[in-house]
């Protein structure tokens, strides 16, 4: 799962906090970083666990959980700049009167008025989560997805085959109910019960073409032919794993359960590859190929470049400028490259992250990310 993904699955309280607990380490939902579990990390001579130093990250890379979320794009928040602005100030702990005065709007009247909006806006809120909680628990079979169709729990194609009907005489029944004309012919009704609805989703599934690449039209013309309200078929085959498609819907397929069964067994493989893969700490840059400006920076992982990409995708990267041109060219104008890799020498006293500082003002030195040529500010020297 993605950091996108494992950002809109976490919990209210994971969210509040700011990363997740796996296995083996935590995940810092705001950037993809991870923090090894077992490990003590040295910090300014104090000794930080996993679990405290995670927050000791969020603290110095993104100030706050707080912060973060502030900054991330309107589409995602539902906030208008106003009122995260607001927000902003309400969270730094300033009065009515201070808020007013800070963004010379009305009066502390106003702005008295504008609390009791967000709160109202907070109310929806529960009102809105509360509904989905009930909804997916309204039925035991299915959830609520987030593209708003109905997706099956049982995850598999053991709880999937032993839901289908087991004698022949069961499936002669079944096909007489839902295909009185025969499997070939037109659906009379579609079931309710989850046991009828994977039988008649396998009969249909049998009118596609496994070799056959379908559009979206092609597919509607098969399902309009066996029942009329097609969307609702289309969307069941999707669920239940029958039919497969790109996320954008322009092509469909017969999902192949073997491969998939194979697919899954290979992510799996390259999950405890990827864990036992020791992490590197070194330099890399986001290039601008439109107009070749830079930005270097550090990191004690470099897997976590994907984590700068997340938030680069949500609008909350703490670079403003770079954030800008990256909205104005689109991901695609934007490479990803590691400069140089730290060199970890056994040695006493060797200290990782004032050796990856170093590192870093080599390239900031040797690329002058600066001004006309990159997005970095030119460090304050001591």
């Amino acid at each position: 799962m993605s950091v996108h993904d494992q950002f809109w699955s976490a919990s209210v309280e994971e969210l509040k906090r700011g990363y997740i607990e796996n296995e083996h380490e935590y995940l810092c939902l705001l950037c993809g970083e991870t923090v090894e579990k077992g490990i003590i990390f040295p910090v300014d001579d104090v000794l930080y666990d996993a679990q405290r130093y995670m927050r000791h990250h969020i603290e110095k890379e993104h100030e706050s959980v707080f912060d973060h979320l502030s900054k991330l794009d309107k589409r995602l928040t539902g906030l208008s700049d106003h009122q995260t602005s607001l927000l902003r100030l309400f969270y730094q702990g300033k009065n009515d009167n201070e808020v007013q005065k800070t963004m010379g709007i009305g009066s502390a009247s106003t702005i008295r008025n504008h609390r009791f909006a967000l709160k109202e806006k907070e109310r929806q809120a529960k009102v809105y989560l509360t509904m989905m909680e009930l909804l997916r628990e309204s039925d035991k079979q299915t959830s609520f997805s987030a593209s708003g169709s109905v997706k099956n729990n049982k995850p598999a194609k053991e709880s999937q085959d032993s839901a289908l009907p087991a004698t022949e005489k069961e499936v002669a029944e079944l096909v007489s109910k839902y295909f009185p004309e025969g499997t070939d012919g037109p659906l009379a009704s579609f079931p309710r019960k989850h046991k009828h609805r994977l039988f008649v989703l396998e009969q249909i599934t049998q009118r596609f073409d496994p070799e056959h690449i379908y559009n979206e039209k092609e597919v509607n013309a098969v399902l309009e032919e066996i029942y009329a309200d097609h969307v609702t078929l289309r969307r069941y085959l999707i669920d239940y794993a029958l039919l497969n498609r790109k996320p954008d819907g322009s092509q469909y397929w017969v999902n192949d359960r073997e491969q998939e069964e194979s697919q899954m067994d290979r992510k799996q493989e390259l999950k405890q590859m990827y864990k036992e893969v020791k992490t590197e700490a070194g330099v890399y840059q986001i290039k601008n190929t439109k107009n070749d400006k830079v930005f270097v920076t550090s990191s004690r992982n470099l897997k976590t470049m994907n984590g700068r990409k997340f938030m680069l995708q949500h609008g909350s990267h703490t670079n403003r400028e770079l954030q800008k041109e990256w909205n104005e060219f689109g991901p695609e104008a934007f490479e990803f490259e590691v400069l140089e890799v730290l060199e970890i020498k056994d040695v006493p006293y060797f200290d990782e992250a004032e050796e990856l500082e170093k590192l870093e003002d080599k390239w900031l030195e040797k690329l002058t990310p600066y001004g006309e040529r990159g997005y970095n500010k030119e460090k304050k020297r001591k």
